[in-house]
């Protein structure tokens, strides 16, 4: 919209700008075509845009052919948008953007977020939706000009804080351009800037502990001018020199002179141990079981795993409705198996739990929610490690979270239709009613490449699944799974002569807010 349409449109549906809500229109069409530019849109994007004001960008972003969610506070805002956009690819919400549950985007391929963020609760609104684990794979934030150079500062520079390692630490903060104050109405008192954040491979920095560093930048940043040898206690860093000597910096630094990875370096100093500790407890009992699950005695976790005696386990699989599957990356601290994928939640089961109840308390320690669960079918694996009766679980749920922690690095989607350096990288399966005929055969190939060779990143379990699923359907037995409701979308289904496999789908209370 040029500038006079803006100030005709906003007085024909009432609306005089508020400051608070960050209502700033942007009125330079060139620009919005730039911006939407670097998000580098396709048609298999989800985008998620927050404070689409007169919609200036969701034209744009509409034009790319992705699906966009906007998130608009301002009712009347809201209400426009939808007659002005009637568009199957376009749903509104006329919600808070601090209210909103990011969990159920881990439903969703593709994310990006693109926004306008409001300057008053721009901190509070990034803390939010760049919380790990994400299933965003970009941002593209128009922030006040002060916060963006916060979020992108370098060490030895007045912007670099603890706000700034907070978000570095994983993520890649790119400053792009800055947006003079005259491109919006009504003008702003300050210029904004545009930023472009993506996460960051976790193999860049060393492993630390998140809480241990997290505590020190803020005791380091509490006070900018001082030494941050007076700031951390000889209780914290008994030897501070040597802990200097060791990270490479100067005993005399001050907080903003030491980089990111020059933090770790000391987190690491002060807790080494930190680096292997899995956050198991050793005085768990498992029960030992025989060959048809009947239990024999107890034994400890080190006994159990020691002598490679037959326990039992839990394995949860989520998919969503294009058919991949929702798996955990398993932390660098695992003393088994770091970095490797594993089932969307998995544990053992103590001596005092049955396999329903493992399944609960893990479903709700890894990834935070209750729900019920659609017992699928019992395995027996067997590694030079380990041998165990697992029974896996699809969980029926319309929102996916995570308590993120020294169990779990990142969480995704995965299918087998592409293969990436040795590992299966996730892709859009397209599963169309013009498709209906291939639907078996479809899902016959993805489960035969998940359980081939080319899954070497996975952990055994995954394969397993996926070589019992596989076998079921190649060799015509039944899989009944019958109606399973799990994830956003519409429902995918299966139906042949000899095998039957269906999911239906629960929308969300996000998404019944957006249709209504």
């Amino acid at each position: 919209m040029k500038l006079s349409d803006i100030r005709a449109t906003l007085q024909d549906i009432g609306v005089s700008p508020v400051k608070t809500l960050g209502q700033n229109f942007l009125h330079d069409r060139n620009l919005a075509r730039w911006i939407v530019d670097q998000a580098e849109v396709t048609p298999d994007d989800y985008i998620v845009e927050i404070g689409p004001g007169l919609g200036a960008l969701t034209e744009l972003l509409l034009q790319k052919r992705a699906h966009v969610l906007a998130i608009e506070k301002d009712t009347r805002l809201a209400n426009f948008l939808r007659e002005r956009f009637s568009h199957s690819r376009l749903e509104m919400l006329n919600i808070d953007a601090l209210n909103f549950d990011p969990r159920i985007l881990f439903s969703r391929r593709r994310v990006k977020f693109v926004g306008n963020i409001p300057y008053n609760i721009s901190s509070a609104l990034l803390v939010k939706f760049l919380e790990e684990p994400s299933p965003i794979s970009l941002w593209l934030f128009m922030l006040q000009k002060q916060m963006a150079l916060r979020l992108s500062a370098s060490p030895r520079t007045h912007s670099y804080g603890s706000l700034t390692l907070h978000i570095q630490v994983h993520h890649r903060v790119k400053y792009l351009r800055t947006i003079p104050a005259s491109v919006f109405f009504p003008k702003p008192e300050v210029d904004s800037a545009l930023v472009k954040i993506s996460p960051r491979d976790p193999r860049e920095l060393q492993p630390h502990d998140d809480e241990l560093l997290e505590r020190l930048v803020r005791l380091g940043f509490s006070h900018r001018r001082k030494q941050l040898r007076k700031l951390l206690s000889a209780e914290i860093v008994p030897d501070w020199d040597a802990a200097a000597s060791i990270g490479g910096f100067d005993p005399k630094a001050r907080a903003e002179e030491l980089s990111l990875p020059q933090w770790i370096t000391l987190t690491n100093y002060i807790a080494p141990r930190a680096l292997r500790d899995n956050g198991m407890r050793g005085d768990e009992r498992f029960p030992v079981v025989d060959k048809n699950d009947r239990i024999l005695r107890y034994a400890s976790r080190a006994d159990v795993h020691g002598n490679n005696l037959r326990h039992r386990a839990v394995h949860i699989l989520i998919l969503n409705q294009a058919g991949e599957v929702y798996l955990q990356q398993r932390s660098r601290w695992k003393d088994r198996h770091p970095l490797k994928w594993d089932s969307s939640a998995a544990g053992h089961v103590t001596a005092e739990e049955s396999y329903d109840e493992t399944a609960r308390r893990e479903l709700q320690e890894e990834l935070g929610i209750e729900v019920a669960l659609k017992k699928v079918l019992k395995v027996f694996s067997r590694t030079q490690m380990k041998s165990r009766l697992a029974p896996f679980f699809l969980r029926q749920s319309s929102t996916v979270g995570s308590q993120r922690g020294r169990k779990i690095l990142r969480l995704d989607f995965w299918s087998a239709g592409k293969h990436t350096g040795g590992r299966c990288a996730p892709t859009r399966t397209h599963l169309s009613k013009a498709h209906e005929f291939s639907s078996r055969q479809a899902a016959q190939g993805r489960l035969l490449k998940l359980s081939g060779g080319a899954s070497r990143g996975f952990l055994s379990s995954i394969q397993t699944i996926a070589k019992h699923l596989c076998h079921d359907a190649v060799s015509a037995k039944k899989v009944d799974l019958k109606t399973v409701r799990l994830f956003l979308g519409a429902p995918f289904r299966i139906d042949a002569a000899n095998i039957r496999f269906g999911l239906r789908v629960r929308t969300s209370s996000h998404e019944e807010a957006a249709k209504s």
